[in-house]
Parts: structure tokens; sequence; C-alpha cells
């Protein structure tokens, strides 16, 4: 087993901090891989020519792999060993990332992205109940999360500056520079990892139909929102209610109900997708508004953005003392109010002077950022037992996942042509998303809970 992080042992050893940063490779290797993919994203349209329709499934196609298959990766690691899990889909992961940046034709380069996020639907719960089963629910394990969660800033912030540098060359680079990460972590995994027991007190059952409807369900929606099919969205929604439907009967599900009981835990999955969904939406508007309308470089766009990933990178690791001196309510506050207000100031769609204008709106962004995504993380798995953990973890990063896909779509649906006044609009819908964000989070203020009594002195 590994070793854990108690009471009675509340020093760290080189072995657990050489353990927590391979599992910080994960998700480093997550926001490298979306960033540096966000900011190639006009060179990948004008090379292959694609619509903004179908270039919004580069981005898609691999949020809906992660986030459709996500839970079913929560439970194989709880019930096969987390460490096996890990190692087999990063293998798959790596071996998606050299197919990607090889293929000429769209449709394999979309289906090697829906593969590479399926792969990543089993690494990153995998990781992720790796850290709050080694480290003790309290301040230890806000500690671990909050520097799992800097480790993925970083790997934003650098994916950043290496799409911008990469795709001046080649856009074909952004998809390959994952590969040489993933290789290393592969091969530090049996030296760091221990091996782990699967769980044992239930039987080694998998929900697929329950995976495949979730999948398919998020699939078909997110096709009838980018071409505006409500008969779809109509199959969308029967797909999800009968996943719902599989969910209540069978014996082992892929998401037991019971564990949506919890309000906190709700509302840090809605968070969740809100925090995600409004940011992805963002980007993708302001990247095609950037190079498409001002004539940045993607380099340009990159250092643009730079400042939010630096300032997360920053905050993220101080965040685990924050979380245990005032709990997680108040930091998912100020988060929301932080995104809304970077939203409603790029709503007039003008990015010059970038000193004035952008800037402000990406450290407003980065703020977001760095005091949400580790609070929602430890809300949302706060209290629930190690046997679930993977359930837990699968669950909140399913909730970003999807929440990134349909926001996204949304926001194509109304990108239109790429005027002033169609990304105008697209921001307006981040925008209205960001205000939902803002409502929930005030209902977890107002409704004091039972998970905050973890909160303790930063010390």
């Amino acid at each position: 087993m590994v070793l854990g992080v108690t009471s009675s042992s509340p020093k760290w050893d080189a072995r657990l901090w050489g353990a927590l940063i391979l599992l910080c490779g994960i998700v480093f290797l997550d926001g490298l891989d979306v960033s540096m993919v966000g900011v190639a994203l006009p060179s990948i349209q004008a090379d292959l020519g694609l619509t903004t329709s179908e270039l919004q499934w580069i981005v898609s196609a691999y949020v809906l792999g992660l986030g459709g298959l996500l839970l079913l990766g929560g439970r194989a690691a709880d019930l096969l060993g987390r460490r096996r899990v890990l190692f087999g889909a990063l293998a798959v992961f790596t071996l998606a990332s050299l197919v990607g940046g090889l293929v000429d034709d769209p449709a394999l380069l979309i289906a090697a992205r829906f593969v590479k996020g399926a792969a990543a639907a089993f690494t990153v719960p995998a990781a992720l109940s790796l850290i709050t089963t080694t480290f003790t629910e309290g301040p230890a394990r806000n500690k671990a999360l909050a520097i799992f969660n800097a480790f993925g800033a970083s790997g934003f912030s650098f994916g950043l500056v290496f799409g911008g540098l990469l795709t001046s060359a080649d856009w074909r680079l952004t998809f390959l520079l994952p590969v040489p990460v993933a290789a290393i972590v592969l091969a530090l995994i049996p030296r760091y990892l221990a091996k782990d027991r699967p769980y044992l007190g239930a039987k080694r059952a998998y929900d697929l139909p329950g995976a495949v409807l979730l999948t398919a369900g998020m699939l078909v929606l997110v096709h009838a929102l980018v071409e505006k099919n409500w008969p779809e969205v109509i199959g969308a929604v029967a797909l999800l209610a009968t996943f719902v439907i599989v969910e209540r009967r069978t014996r082992q599900p892929l998401v037991r109900l019971g564990i949506l009981r919890s309000g906190s835990l709700v509302r840090a999955n809605l968070g969740a997708m809100a925090l995600f969904g409004a940011y992805v939406g963002f980007q993708f508007v302001a990247t095609l508004y950037l190079q498409g309308t001002l004539g940045w470089s993607a380099l340009e766009t990159a250092l643009a953005f730079l400042p939010a990933g630096l300032l997360v990178a920053f905050g993220a690791p101080r965040m685990g003392a924050v979380i245990s001196r005032y709990g997680t309510t108040k930091p998912i506050l100020a988060s929301t109010v932080a995104f809304t207000a970077g939203y409603a100031l790029f709503l007039p769609i003008d990015a010059t002077p970038y000193f004035l204008t952008f800037l402000p709106v990406i450290l407003l962004l980065g703020l977001g950022f760095a005091l949400g995504y580790a609070a929602l993380n430890v809300q949302a798995t706060a209290g629930v037992s190690d046997h679930e953990q993977g359930l837990a973890a699968g669950l909140v990063q399913t909730s970003f996942q999807m929440g990134g896909a349909v926001v996204l779509a949304a926001v194509t649906s109304v990108v239109g042509a790429g005027s002033t006044t169609d990304y105008r609009a697209a921001t307006g819908v981040v925008l209205g998303v960001a205000v939902v964000s803002v409502l929930l989070a005030l209902i977890g203020v107002a409704r004091p809970r039972t998970e905050e009594a973890y909160a303790l002195d930063p010390a």
C-alpha cells in the first residue's frame, strides 16, 4: 500500500514527495495538452480547412472522451487497483498522443483526441484517488490537493508558451510534445508508487451500459447544440434519462445515486461544470478573436493568456492553508465573483490596448481559478469513504469536463461567422453561466454544512 500522512506521521519523507510529484505529473500532462491545442486551433483550422463547428470537435472530442468515461475510470481504479489502472491508461494516452501528431485526416485526428481523452478518463481519477487515500482528510490532504492543482496550472501555463512556440513551427508538434513527458512518468511509476490493494468489498462489476449511455447522451447533446438540432436534444435527454434508470436498477452502478444526497457534493459538481465550461467557452472565443480578427500570432496569443496560468501556479500551492482555515464555500464564492467580473469586462470584445483591456480580464480569471479549482475538488471529496474516493474524484472531474463540452457547444452555436457581434453574443453565454455559478456559491454560503467541520488552523 502507498504510505499515507496521518496524525502520527506528520512529516513527508522523500519517497512520499516523489509519489506526489509523480501523480502531479498526470494532471500536468492534462493541463499541458489542453492549453497547447487551444492555442493551435486557428492554425489547425487554416491547415485542414475546418469550419468553426468542426473545429470545436478538436476540443470536444477530448473532453467528452474524458468526461464520459471518468466514472468508469474511477470505478476501475477502486476495483482493479489504482496503480495498475494508472499505468495501463497512461500507456494508451501516450500512444494516442503519437497517433494524433502523425495523422492527416481530420476525422482520424478527432478520433485520436477522443481515445486520448478516454485514456485520461482512467489516469485522472486513479491519480486523484491515490492522493485522497494517501493523505488523510484535513490539512495534509488540502496541501496535497493544492500542490496537485498547482501542477495542473503549471502544465497549462507551460502549455500556452510551448503551444505558441511549437505552433509557429508546426501545429502537429503540440500533439507530439506530451509523448516524451508521458513516457518518463510511465518509467517512474514502478519505482515510486507501491502496489495498492483493490477494494474487496464488492464484486468486480463494471457498469458498461451506464458508461455507454452517458457518453452517447453527451455526444448527441453537444452535436445537437452545435448544429441547433432541437429534436436531437430530445434524444440526448432520453439517453441521459435512461442512464439514470440504469443506475437505479443495476447492482453495481457507475454512480451510486445515494452519493448525490450530499448538498455540498452536488453544489461542488455543478460549480465545477460552470467554472470549466465558462472558461473553455471563453478561451475558444478569445483565441479566435485574437488570431482571426486582430491578427495576433499563436505565440502572442499564448503570452496574452499566460498571466492567468502564472497566477494560478503561484496561488494554487497556497490554497491548502486557505481551505484549511476558511473552508471551501468562501473561496468558491470569491472565485465565481472574480470569473463573472472578468467575463463582464471582456463583453465589449476589445483587447487593445492589451494592458488596459485584456490583461485585467486574464488576471481576474487567474484569480478565479486559483481560488475555486482546489476548493471545488476538496468540497467534492470531503466526507466520502475511502472505497468511494475513486467515484467522488471521477464525479467531480466528469462535471468539469462535461461542463466544458456543453458550454463550448452552446458558445459555438452562436459564434457564427466570427463577427464582433457574434463574439459578443458568445461571451454573453459565458457570462450567463458565470452568473449561475455565483448563485450556486451563495446557496453554499447561506447553508452552513457539517463538511466544514474539518477546517483547521493552517499551522
